[in-house]
């Protein structure tokens, strides 16, 4: 699912950099100016998409505490660490990583139906596989299965990357696989599971 993701998200980049496809070449689409008739720039419009943001994170943030916490959940649970013997089991396993991957599509969808009308332009370089790659540091860095850990990393992430693209742009990246493999290495289970150690000692 992940390598096929990746390969047709790449595609779809490439195809929309094309200028004849009408999607706007390397600029994309620029100069969003109403959103449902009401005017991007006005103060009153601007608050209700940053709410709307928020309900939107805090939404999913319950769905996936609420899945987590359900049979299904555990199925998932048991999908990711042996898939093989849930088939031996008689779960149709396909079906439980095509729903998941839907509804994390749905909700990249929704993100980002919210994300360019509050930014103002979007083009095809969001379609990288950096951009990937920096939500899987987001995870590993944050703590990997829990809710809060994507957010913490996320927030971690984000503050270097806004730093290091004004103080050494070009080192972002490097700086960006640096920081996976430290993670990899020292922090297997993110600043959440540093934290939680700490608390415990």
């Amino acid at each position: 699912f992940s390598i096929m993701t990746q390969a047709l998200t790449f595609a779809g980049m490439l195809l929309f950099f094309r200028n004849e496809t009408g999607f706007g070449g390397n600029n994309g689409f620029t100069d969003f100016k109403t959103i449902l008739g009401f005017s991007i720039s006005a103060p009153a419009t601007r608050a209700t998409l940053f709410f709307a943001t928020v309900a939107l994170l805090a939404g999913s943030l319950l769905l996936g505490w609420r899945l987590a916490r359900s049979k299904f959940g555990r199925v998932l649970t048991a999908l990711r660490d042996a898939e093989n013997r849930l088939m031996f089991c008689g779960y149709d396993t396909r079906g439980y990583k095509l729903f998941i991957w839907t509804l994390s599509a749905v909700l990249c969808g929704l993100a980002g139906a919210l994300y360019v009308p509050q930014v103002g332009i979007i083009n095809p370089s969001e379609m990288a596989p950096t951009q990937s790659i920096e939500a899987a540091v987001w995870v590993a860095l944050g703590g990997r299965g829990t809710l809060i850990g994507p957010l913490l990393g996320a927030g971690i992430v984000n503050g270097m990357k806004s730093w290091f693209t004004v103080a050494f742009p070009e080192y972002w990246l490097f700086a960006l696989g640096a920081l996976f493999i430290v993670v990899t290495l020292y922090l297997p289970k993110g600043v959440i599971g540093l934290l939680r150690r700490r608390g415990e000692q």
